[in-house]
């Protein structure tokens, strides 16, 4: 099922495909655009202003330049991306993390415990770091050192990605207390924020039971047939190089190293905290973890000059992830500048009408997947989609709670597209290509169709 028949496409290659398919669109699309007005402080659509405006096609110049637009739109993203690689570099640089994975590896080896509840209690954790304080692209990080403990542990560089990553995203996409997608849309539909939460905590729960099922079944199928890994040449790579994993000789963590993971670990503490009581972004982020590369590499007496190569081999790692990500936020830049966004949000609204409520919700929420593709802030596409949902759910039979819920459900397909930049960019860290990634996650996405259909139905028929 996951062997790779075929050779997969460059993703640089796919991403400058979509681009072109993109730009050929804007020649076909009128340009249209909806009037914005600000409401308690939030900038909303008013669903009853479209109007079509002059079309701006995006020929081959524009499809060139939009690599340096997505640059430049994308700064704070790729600048986090670099500094948190070269903090990351600092870090291992210390060998605490490798200690710590070796720690980590031996237990499970030894405690049938750990075996069985590593994967639940990580994808756990990181789940409702998406469902409360809307963890996205903090899970970045844990990338690198999630892929080095997966292969440590018998499994492939695909179940490291996906602990953190799918986790995160999931726990993101059914969510019930996460401020950017549900407080937002709430807040614009006029519903009471964070109302329905006993609902969406079932939901919650049943997105994560459903992921840290299929990661446990597929993690044991690699561990017995290592083989069958759809990227099992790749994580040769990883095996024999910078993070690779050496068990000879170790003894146990050092005090030294102990003082180092303790300095991580108040960074990630800080760095909750940060998001949830004072609403810090990217920049704080990445500022929170230059300081932590510079605290652990005085606790573990690194010369100014060892602690900058480390510092500039990692950043230096991360400079093709930078570039999808940049190609990436181009894809959105073509469609944007064109004026065709809005255009295609129009022309979707009529197909949600329907005579059941249960199929207008559903229709709600395939809309919402396709917006997904093109915007992927949850407060973005909250802003664009709700001031036309909500009223819209009026008039269909669906509540505006049922509706939120649709839009929600429609960002179950970020961990997959290949214009999110973070998707990709976490692809382009781990080294795996788009096309394998999606191979792999076809059979979690059906699942979470499926999830979001029963879900929907179910609170439509208990008018939710």
């Amino acid at each position: 099922m996951f062997n790779n028949k075929i050779r997969m496409p460059n993703t640089f290659v796919l991403l400058f495909a979509l681009m072109s398919l993109i730009a050929l669109a804007t020649w076909f699309v009128p340009g249209g655009q909806y009037a914005t007005h600000v409401v308690n402080g939030k900038t909303v659509v008013d669903p009853a202003s479209f109007q079509l405006i002059a079309s701006q096609p995006q020929g081959p110049v524009a499809l060139l330049m939009s690599p340096i637009k997505g640059f430049v739109e994308a700064a704070q993203i790729i600048g986090f991306v670099l500094i948190v690689g070269g903090a990351f570099s600092v870090l291992q640089k210390t060998e605490a993390i490798n200690a710590f994975i070796k720690s980590i590896a031996l237990a499970h080896t030894r405690s049938r415990f750990v075996r069985v509840m590593l994967i639940p209690v990580f994808v756990s954790l990181f789940s409702l770091g998406g469902a409360s304080f809307g963890m996205a692209e903090e899970a970045i990080p844990f990338v690198l050192i999630f892929i080095p403990l997966a292969l440590a542990l018998g499994y492939d560089s695909i179940t490291g990605v996906a602990i953190p990553f799918v986790g995160s995203q999931i726990g993101f996409a059914a969510a019930f207390l996460n401020p950017f997608n549900v407080g937002i849309a709430q807040g614009i539909a006029g519903v009471p924020v964070f109302s329905g939460i006993g609902f969406r905590i079932i939901v919650w729960l049943l997105a994560t039971a459903i992921t840290i099922a299929f990661l446990m079944w597929y993690a044991a199928r690699i561990k017995r047939q290592p083989e069958l890994s759809p990227v099992y040449t790749l994580d040769q790579q990883w095996r024999t190089g910078n993070h690779a994993i050496d068990f000879s000789g170790f003894t146990g963590i050092t005090g030294r190293q102990k003082a180092v993971l303790l300095a991580f670990v108040m960074t990630l503490v800080a760095m909750v905290a940060g998001v949830i009581r004072y609403e810090w972004f990217v920049n704080e982020i990445a500022a929170l973890f230059l300081v932590m590369a510079i605290v652990v590499g005085v606790l573990a007496r690194l010369s100014s000059d060892v602690w900058v190569e480390a510092f500039l081999h990692g950043a230096k790692d991360l400079i093709s992830t930078a570039l999808v990500i940049a190609l990436a936020r181009a894809t959105m830049i073509l469609a944007r500048d064109a004026h065709i966004i809005d255009t295609m949000l129009f022309y979707l609204m009529p197909l949600v009408q329907s005579e059941s409520a249960v199929w207008a919700a559903h229709k709600m929420f395939i809309i919402q997947s396709v917006i997904n593709f093109f915007i992927h802030s949850g407060s973005g596409q909250a802003a664009l989609t709700m001031p036309i949902m909500a009223p819209l759910a009026d008039l269909v039979g669906v509540s505006r709670q049922t509706a939120i819920l649709a839009f929600q459900f429609g960002e179950f397909t970020t961990p997959v597209i290949p214009t999110s930049g973070i998707t990709v960019g976490v692809l382009a860290l781990a080294r795996i290509p788009w096309l394998t990634w999606a191979k792999w996650m076809i059979p979690l996405q059906l699942m979470y169709l499926i999830l979001a259909l029963v879900m929907l139905a179910i609170a439509c028929t208990l008018q939710w």
